[in-house]
């Protein structure tokens, strides 16, 4: 076995190890795995690699990030992260991980980083180690990780007979962003959620996005709120319908969302879901998926369970 560079010129590869592997509970599509572990430019080349063994087969890899953008998010550079690392079945208990993990934490001390999370990466594909692999979770632990609280991923599937209607707040309206409301709209998170929510937004329209992903919430002409919708036409895969494959009907994805401080208490945060929720549903998706979040009894309120 050794350690090859990152490369893109071995994505169909990667895939169909990722798919051998998980495929019945997150399958790969290589779309995804380009747009999340290659476009990105925060992966680190020098901590990812690819295992092989002695006929060049691949057995294993890891990808590593840290953060590269000039963009002035709030993203600290002294955090590394491990946005997957994955081993053939047939080539576990080898010490291959350990190799590759070893790389990483070697690489990631040499460029400054004070801190490794496990997931939770721009264009992450999870939050931490899902709860299923238990084994996982114990071998990180045995490496010196420790897990810190739990986030969970929520869904509700709606009645197609069933109107979708946004709610009727007489001082607020709710509406879908048009372009011309871009500069505004970054305005609002930079002043009220700075960080992950508007670099993700400022991604989103680099990529091409018009404003049909974005449910506004506005009062006297001014916005106060916000919640981010995804179908299948989106521009970006996001994060809420990664799971898209395992369904035959179509998958909408809410979140994240938010509330200008100042409005709080008003019940604007359901508000603003549901509202989202009725957009989706009159492009006709009908299974909704919440993900990385720790309100779950927030979003039973409206049917949504883990």
């Amino acid at each position: 076995m050794k350690l090859i560079p990152w490369s893109l010129d071995r994505i169909t590869e990667i895939v169909k190890l990722w798919n051998k592997e998980l495929h019945n509970s997150f399958p790969m599509r290589e779309e995804l795995l380009k747009q999340n572990s290659f476009l990105d430019e925060n992966v680190c080349l020098d901590g990812s690699r690819i295992a092989v063994d002695e006929r060049d087969r691949i057995i294993g890899f890891v990808v590593a990030k840290r953060w590269q953008e000039e963009l002035q998010v709030g993203m600290r550079k002294e955090v590394g992260w491990i946005q997957v690392i994955l081993i053939d079945h047939r080539y576990r208990n080898l010490g291959i991980g350990k190799k590759m993990l070893t790389h990483v934490e070697t690489i990631f001390k040499d460029k400054g980083i004070e801190r490794i999370l496990i997931g939770r990466d721009p264009w992450h594909y999870f939050p931490g180690i899902p709860h299923e692999l238990e084994d996982t979770k114990r071998w990180f632990e045995r490496q010196g990780y420790e897990q810190q609280g739990k986030d969970y991923d929520l869904m509700c599937n709606y009645d197609s007979s069933s109107i979708a209607s946004t709610p009727d707040f007489e001082e607020v309206e709710f509406s879908l962003l048009i372009i011309e409301e871009k500069d505004q709209f970054l305005d609002f998170l930079h002043r009220c959620f700075p960080g992950r929510w508007e670099y993700e937004a400022i991604h989103y329209f680099e990529k091409g996005g018009n404003g049909r992903e974005f449910v506004l919430l506005k009062k006297e002409g001014g916005i106060i709120g916000f919640c981010r919708i995804n179908d299948s036409h989106s521009p970006i895969i996001a994060q809420n319908v990664y799971w898209a494959p395992l369904f035959r009907d179509e998958l909408g994805g809410i979140g994240p969302l938010g509330i200008d401080a100042n409005e709080r208490k008003n019940g604007y945060g359901l508000a603003i879901v549901e509202a989202g929720v009725a957009f989706l549903r009159k492009r006709g998706i009908n299974r909704v998926v919440i993900d990385w979040t720790g309100l779950v009894d927030f979003y039973k309120k409206l049917g949504y369970d883990v």
